[in-house]
């Protein structure tokens, strides 16, 4: 069966994408983040160490239940204190990657990692 093979893939790739943001924020890397203050206010420091840390926990497959919980509390929080007020749409406001990462992280609370992650290899010990 693939589904538990491409679960870890949308995992995978979802982190990875976060990830982005996160080294965007806090090193530059691989470019400035748009529009990103600076200096960065504590918030936005606090957020970019939690989609570095978070999305490599995520990357990998360890603890991703209650990592993917946070992170889609984060995205939620993100989306309402940073989008919502730009208008209705989130195509409009910006808000459409928050929204996706925020329920790509929720579904993976309820599925867990899928095959390829360290959280089933640990489960898998005797």
């Amino acid at each position: 069966m693939w589904a538990p093979r491409v679960l870890s893939l949308l995992r995978i790739i979802a982190a990875l994408l976060f990830m982005e943001h996160g080294l965007m924020k806090a090193f530059q890397f691989p470019a400035a983040q748009p529009n990103a203050p600076d200096p960065l206010p504590p918030i936005l420091v606090a957020a970019a160490w939690l989609e570095i840390v978070g999305g490599g926990l995520l990357v990998v497959g360890l603890f991703t239940r209650p990592v993917a919980f946070i992170l889609s509390g984060m995205m939620a929080v993100a989306y309402f204190a940073a989008h919502a007020s730009g208008g209705f749409w989130p195509a409009l406001n910006g808000g459409e990657a928050a929204i996706l990462f925020c329920f790509v992280f929720l579904y993976l609370v309820f599925t867990g990692p899928g095959e390829w992650s360290l959280d089933a290899q640990l489960r898998k010990r005797p």
